[in-house]
């Protein structure tokens, strides 16, 4: 005597044979006709009952019939039920009953299904496997070529076999079995379809992905450009596509930093880091509910320990450590790599022609496409299928407006947006946003400040040199002076190489002023824009105090999705009607309309950098008053220009 569990604990016991068939479930009897089903169910009623003796009908304590029992063989339980079968009137032969027996105890209940509606394990059918060889070899050659028809594969299949196999080549199929093969091999590869698809898709690895832990906002990031369907009008006057370069934090999905620029150099990858390690200010016009301290980022937590996050947008500061690039002549540039080594950050390569390296920025520059440019005026489409009619004549915004357009759409939506791929294993049906995800890392891994100082800043910034003239330096059609620039005008800097010209280095998301670098004593001079002189307090201060006084005299209480949800609606209306609007009725003011415009190149900095130097009296243009109304139709009342006065200009100065 041995006990149950014991024998069935052991190592050695081995099953001979059994009498349960295996089960099939439910999903792979779908597609099977209701009366090819039923009558599989049938068999099945009959044959378990010579295989156990009892009917599936039949409840446990029912008695065996006799010629069913247990004392009888397998051969005389398969004869009496092909008795009891004819005698109800179903001809049937031993054989016919020992096969769906065997099937039965193979295949279960699938095994009694007609052959004609099983599902198929073969992609191929019938076809000969050689056919199928050489069709696959010729889809696989299709991933460079340009898009063809199903006529083309088949006539190249058709001249492969016979280049290969000669006289012996097999028949090729018919050509709509062709097709429908065609259809199965080429399933998921685009091989009829987008040709850029296609090669996007053969780039991919063969295995599985491999994926990247990361603990903390910043471990690694990744960085890309894009050309933007968008069309700007740039500087000289043309309308074109500009470049997007995006940086994403792997572990949020922030979009830590995003520029355009007409083509990506590395002067502006460089840039882009200097944003990405500095706040996001609150622009004038923006939404309250932008704010930092209204959103779910550890506000007061963080501005401990940053006082640069005091009034900055809910962007949070992303510190790279690991930046993954591809193989761009900007990412690998001596300037780049200078950048990342002075920052402590690692620059790691990807593998040439893999876009999967570096997946979630790919992905990400995507949406930006889908969820933001189509929504700004001046959209072309990815190409001139999705293109509308004229769609060039549409641009209106400048390459710099609609970077301001893009700082508030990242800040507004995508940062409020539920991620898919930030999904707690615990809770995976709530998906988090970037904000809220940060939110939760800072809560595990803390925050490492790491603030720029305003020499770094500006090393960063892209550079050109020039000479000091005596009306100052002229960038870009731009003229700027300063007083600092007095004892170096029309002077050498010492600079064999450049032949005495002098170091400038500018922001082109700011033109308020550019820094020259003082190759005698070292050290940067701030040289403001000759054009902001028509006032001694600089025009984005005053576009602050008008800010601040509209926001407060809303009295808005803590945001809301809605207050946040109506922000963003806001914005792509406005993106999509251009620079100031259609509805002049219900738009903005003009005293808002003046200021915003004034406002546009000097946005107040989101770095930390040299003040500019107070304002000075411009020696060169007189301020001039706006011309007064006249009504009268036939004369016009003559303003006689003011004269300088120095002394009373003088007096106007805070200092």
């Amino acid at each position: 005597m041995m006990a149950l569990p014991r024998l069935l604990s052991d190592p050695t016991l081995k099953l001979i044979a059994a009498a349960r068939p295996p089960l099939v479930a439910e999903p792979v009897l779908e597609g099977i006709p209701a009366e090819v089903l039923e009558r599989a169910r049938w068999w099945e009623g009959h044959l378990v009952e010579v295989l156990t003796g009892r009917r599936p009908q039949s409840a446990a304590p029912a008695v065996i019939r006799p010629e069913y029992g247990p004392d009888r063989t397998l051969r005389q339980r398969e004869l009496a039920k092909l008795s009891e079968l004819s005698a109800d009137g179903v001809s049937l032969t031993l054989i016919t009953v020992q096969r769906r027996r065997k099937a039965y105890q193979d295949h279960g209940l699938l095994g009694l299904v007609d052959g004609r509606y099983r599902p198929r394990k073969s992609t191929t059918g019938r076809v000969d496997d050689r056919v199928v060889a050489m069709l696959r070899r010729v889809i696989e050659s299709e991933t460079d070529a340009s898009t063809g028809t199903g006529t083309r594969l088949m006539r190249r299949t058709e001249s492969l076999l016979t280049q290969t196999y000669g006289a012996d080549a097999p028949p090729m199929p018919a050509r709509s079995t062709f097709y429908r093969l065609a259809g199965r091999l080429t399933s998921g590869k685009h091989t009829l379809g987008s040709a850029r698809t296609r090669r996007s898709l053969a780039k991919q690895p063969d295995g599985p992905f491999a994926t990247v832990s990361v603990a903390r906002p910043g471990e690694v990031v990744e960085i890309d450009s894009t050309p933007l369907d968008v069309r700007v009008v740039l500087a000289d006057g043309t309308v074109d596509r500009v470049e997007l370069t995006g940086l994403v934090d792997v572990r949020t999905r922030s979009l830590a930093a995003a520029v355009l620029r007409p083509t990506t150099k590395a002067v502006d990858a460089a840039l882009l880091l200097a944003r990405a390690l500095t706040p996001e200010p609150m622009r004038p016009g923006w939404s309250d509910a932008l704010r930092m301290s209204r959103s779910v980022l550890p506000h007061r937590r963080l501005t401990e320990i940053d006082q640069r996050l005091a009034d900055a947008a809910a962007r949070p500061v992303i510190a790279p450590e690991t930046i993954v690039v591809d193989h761009g002549k900007a990412y690998l540039s001596k300037t780049f790599r200078s950048a990342c080594l002075s920052l402590g950050i690692n620059l790691q390569p990807a593998h040439p022609d893999t876009p999967t390296d570096k997946a979630k920025i790919e992905r990400t520059l995507e949406s930006v496409g889908t969820l933001f440019a189509q929504h700004v005026a001046g959209y072309v489409g990815s190409n001139v299928e999705r293109r509308g009619r004229n769609a060039e004549q549409q641009a209106v915004w400048s390459m710099l407006e609609l970077q301001e357009l893009l700082d508030e759409w990242i800040v507004a939506v995508w940062q409020n947006r539920p991620h898919e791929g930030l999904r707690d294993p615990v809770t995976p049906d709530a998906a988090l946003t970037p904000n809220e995800m940060y939110s939760v890392m800072v809560e595990l891994t803390g925050y490492v400040p790491v603030p720029l100082s305003p020499g770094d800043y500006i090393e960063l910034l892209p550079a050109t040199w020039r000479t000091i003239n005596s009306y100052g330096i002229k960038i870009n059609n731009r003229t700027y002076d300063a007083m600092a620039l007095n004892p170096f005008r029309r002077q050498h800097s010492g600079v064999e190489h450049r032949k005495g010209q002098w170091e400038v280095h500018y922001d082109p998301y700011d033109v308020s002023r550019v820094w020259v670098r003082n190759h005698h004593d070292r050290g940067w001079l701030t040289v403001g824009w000759t054009h902001l002189r028509t006032a001694p307090t600089p025009f984005g201060e005053s576009a602050w105090q008008h800010a601040r006084a509209a926001l407060a005299a809303r009295g808005q209480d803590k945001p809301t999705q809605d207050q946040i949800a109506r922000a963003a609606t806001d914005l792509l209306d406005r993106a999509a009607q251009g620079p100031g609007g259609k509805d002049t009725t219900s738009g903005p003011s003009a005293r808002e309309r003046r200021i915003t415009g004034r406002t546009h190149a000097t946005s107040a900095p989101n770095w930390p950098r040299p003040d500019i130097p107070q304002s000075e009296p411009d020696q060169h243009t007189a301020p001039t008053p706006a011309p007064a109304q006249d009504d009268s139709p036939t004369t016009a009342t003559i303003i006689a220009l003011p004269v300088f006065d120095a002394r009373k200009e003088a007096e106007r100065w805070p200092f």
